[in-house]
């Protein structure tokens, strides 16, 4: 069975490489904005943002492919209430990082399985994020470092690489934060007969 995941993030394929998944990639023609807006008004909870997002982007991709096994993932960055998104530039970066700083926040991971153009699986993982109180010439600092990376995950770190030095606390598995909850993915794969086990 053909497994194709829907996602241009470097970080999922990677997780997937690394767990000896045969994927390929295709990035998903959906608006993630005018997807979401809708939601705000509801009463939808960040998690619930994510799983609608990771099901646009695995139907999106399913229908074009209807005899795959599409993955669609998604991730949101809530602080309380509030969804923030990726940062559109390092002055909105450190901004968010200040905004960040000594708060606890949660990555809500969700990721969706669809074949021919209909949803077969969903699952969320949640990780709470504790961020130690962070200096503001540090964060400067620190985002002259990292670059450009910082713009392409919501919380303008890569808690894979130098980002992990802005964290007090964590209590979540490791691929929920990067953005792909493994162990449900790969136990789901097995039972659709799509990976050995």
């Amino acid at each position: 069975m053909d497994i194709i995941l829907a996602s241009k993030s470097p970080f999922r394929a990677m997780l997937l490489k690394n767990a000896g998944v045969a994927f390929t990639t295709q990035s998903a023609g959906i608006d993630e904005r005018a997807v979401e807006a809708p939601l705000y008004n509801s009463g939808a909870t960040p998690e619930d943002v994510a799983l609608v997002l990771a099901e646009a982007k695995a139907l999106d991709v399913s229908e074009r492919n209807p005899s795959a096994l599409v993955i669609g993932s998604d991730q949101t960055l809530s602080l309380g209430d509030e969804v923030l998104h990726k940062a559109g530039d390092m002055e909105a970066a450190r901004r968010q990082l200040l905004k960040l700083s000594g708060e606890i926040h949660h990555l809500n991971s969700a990721v969706v399985l669809a074949k021919g153009g209909e949803t077969i699986w969903r699952h969320v993982s949640v990780a709470r994020m504790t961020l130690r109180d962070l200096d503001p010439g540090f964060i400067g600092r620190y985002l002259s470092r990292v670059g450009d990376i910082a713009l392409q995950s919501v919380g303008a770190y890569q808690f894979e690489g130098e980002g992990v030095q802005l964290f007090e606390k964590v209590d979540g598995d490791y691929f929920t934060i990067v953005g792909l909850p493994l162990l449900p993915l790969l136990a789901e794969l097995r039972r659709e007969g799509a990976i050995d086990g």
